[in-house]
């Protein structure tokens, strides 16, 4: 089920999707969709799945660091799976 999307830091987050920053909640095949450094003044959205979680920390305010299988690098912003 959906829920209503609000405005944070210049992206649109969905409420059920703070799981985005919790690196626990990552798994390597997850399909995400993710902020690429180049978009996020747009906040244009690429979609993908998991490589590699390259975030260290448990969390991360601004959402887990990952590689898609593609090879590009950015932030998570949805999680699909």
């Amino acid at each position: 089920k959906k829920v209503p999307i609000f405005v944070y830091t210049d992206y649109y987050y969905e409420r059920s999707d703070y799981l985005n920053r919790d690196r626990s909640k990552i798994k390597k095949g997850q399909e995400v969709d993710i902020v690429l450094k180049k978009d996020q003044s747009s906040g244009k959205l690429t979609r993908g799945h998991v490589k590699d979680i390259l975030t260290n920390s448990k969390y991360h305010s601004r959402g887990i660091k990952v590689r898609l299988t593609s090879g590009q690098i950015g932030r998570i912003v949805n999680i699909l799976d």
